[in-house]
């Protein structure tokens, strides 16, 4: 236990150096770094080869962490974002003033998750706030479901690869609209 502290605390050590880490999430491998470094979304962004317009999700172990991001939320919804399921969700919610345009994207919401994937879970706990997540792959192919093709796809371009195992769930989180209740992407899909 004591080691997977201190690895969570040198892992947010170098989120806090701007650099990017891949890790293992509920369904895929997935990228992140600190939402405020736009220098490091950008590395991301341009590993991916994915356009800065689409947006990124925000991963949180609790919910306080995400708050300063979004617009006040009601208890209902509230409940809706902290309730536990079997299958991990990603919430659109009307973002605030602190959301950087390269996390949301041309978008007025933001996508965020509470992760119950222990990893995930561990490294937002050391670093006291949420990362970015977004599945480890350059657009067009098929999301990383291992360490090694993390590492077929990426080589030495990213800064840590983070040991662990991928949850349960079958591929990406579902994507809901907190205050529509659309779905805008079934779970197990990138």
């Amino acid at each position: 236990m004591k080691e997977q502290q201190w690895r969570y605390r040198m892992i947010a050590t170098r989120l806090r150096e701007e650099q990017i880490i891949a890790y293992p999430t509920e369904g895929v491998w997935g990228l992140g770094c600190v939402p405020e470094s736009e220098q490091a979304v950008g590395r991301i962004l341009n590993l991916k080869r994915r356009p800065w317009q689409k947006g990124l999700i925000l991963v949180a172990s609790e919910l306080s962490q995400l708050l300063p991001y979004l617009q006040s939320l009601d208890s209902s919804q509230r409940v809706q974002i902290t309730s536990e399921r079997s299958d991990p969700v990603t919430w659109l919610v009307p973002k605030s003033d602190a959301v950087p345009l390269w996390i949301s994207g041309e978008h007025d919401k933001v996508a965020v998750r509470l992760s119950q994937h222990p990893v995930v879970q561990g490294i937002c706990s050391a670093l006291k706030q949420p990362i970015v997540s977004t599945s480890a792959n350059p657009a067009g192919k098929p999301a990383a479901l291992s360490r090694l093709k993390v590492h077929q796809y990426f080589a030495d371009r990213i800064d840590y690869i983070v040991p662990g195992d991928l949850g349960g769930a079958a591929g990406a989180s579902q994507i809901i609209d907190l205050v529509s209740g659309d779905v805008l992407r079934e779970a197990g899909t990138v």
